[in-house]
This record gives C-alpha cells, structure tokens and sequence, in this order.
C-alpha cells in the first residue's frame, strides 16, 4: 500500500495547511507531507485571499484524495474512529461539528485583517470593528466549550477537530497582540503548547520569508 500523503503549502502563512497537518496528527496517521512551491499560481491565490476555492491541504490516503479541511477531518475519523478526531459521545460530535463548521465557512472579516504570520509580532496592534465582531464570536464559542466540557480543550483533556480547526486563530491572536479574556487567554496558551502545534511552528521558522505581499500592510 502507497502511505499517505499530505500536500501542504507554506507553514508560516497558510492556516488551512496548519488544519490540515493537525487532523492527521491527530488521528495518528503516518503519513509523508508534500510541500506544494510558494510560488505555484494555486498555492499564491490561497495565501493571498484571492481563491474561494482552496486545493490545498490535501490527503492523499487509500486511493482516494480528499482535500477539504472538513472532508479531511471526517475521513480521518471514519478510517481512525478511536483517534478522538471526533469526539465519542454523540452530543459533543454534534457541538464539535458544529463549531468546527462555524470556524470554516464563516469569519472572514478575522481573516482578512489579521493573516496568519507565525513569524511576525505586532503589540498593540489595532483591530478594525468588522474584525472585533469576529474575534467576540469566536471567544464565545470556546468559553461555551471550555465550561460546558471542562477543558483545558474545547472538548475536554485531548484536542480534536474544534481545536485544529481553531489553533491557526490562537496564532493570529498571539501575532497581533489581540486582548483576550482569561479563559480566551488560557486556552490560547494550551493550543500553543499542544506539540503538534508546536512541531508545526518549528517547520515554520524553517520556511525562507517568500511571500512579502502578506507583509505590504504592517
């Protein structure tokens, strides 16, 4: 059997890279990553905004390629079901899906004025409102969490699927210096020691800086 492949662009900048890489940790999967060239036409499109539909990541698994962050998820945890992917009982699949779903069609004002930069660091950066409006709704959704399931992750002791598919906005949060609320806070802080996401942010210092249109703004 061919092992699996994940096809990932830029570690630094690509936050749907960084949900990807995450899920597949997650569920223990073996698997051989494939960096795609910063300068591929696909690859710029994605890290600029400028696609509404992104190629990337993708998993290469059992003859199938599946490369939306959802559609990687849920395969993961049809092919690893005791991972914790997802969580065992089935209201906190329900809830996890359902935040995990929130976090992947919607905010996009957060996106666009706080891109992901794992390299960068902006004290006191100023948030424009749009961007607030996001940032209060996203603190609201893991409050919730944490109280309804204990935390220190959204779903109790282990991560899942609501934690990568939110770790790339406790990066942005920490980048531009975003204040947060103690539990918003403390939460940041456990995604950013969960070693996953820390091997991650080690393949991104790695990274040459390629992609100075990501910095014209700052």
């Amino acid at each position: 059997m061919q092992p699996a492949t994940l096809t990932i662009s830029s570690k630094t900048y690509s936050s749907w890279s960084m949900r990807g890489w995450l899920l597949c940790r997650l569920a223990g999967l073996d698997f051989v990553e494939r960096l795609q060239p910063i300068d591929d036409p696909s690859t710029r499109a994605e890290l600029l905004h400028l696609s509404p539909s992104f190629l990337v990541p993708a998993l290469t698994i059992d003859g199938m390629k599946v490369w939306d962050t959802l559609a990687i998820g849920e395969t993961l945890n049809e092919l690893f079901p005791g991972s914790g992917v997802l969580p065992e009982e089935r209201p906190k699949r329900a809830h996890c899906r359902s935040v995990s779903g929130e976090m992947h069609l919607g905010f996009y004002n957060l996106r666009s004025a706080l891109p992901m930069n794992l390299k960068a660091h902006y004290p006191g950066f100023k948030i424009w409102g749009g961007a607030q409006g996001d940032i209060e709704r996203v603190t609201e959704i893991w409050r919730d969490c944490l109280q309804k399931h204990g935390g220190p992750f959204l779903f109790g002791t282990r991560p899942t699927m609501a934690d990568a598919m939110f770790a790339p906005v406790c990066t942005r949060f920490i980048t531009y210096d975003v204040k947060l609320d103690d539990a918003s806070a403390k939460y940041c802080r456990t995604v950013r020691a969960w070693p996953a996401v820390g091997e991650w942010y080690t393949g991104a210092a790695q990274e040459p800086d390629e992609l100075e249109e990501l910095d014209a703004e700052f």
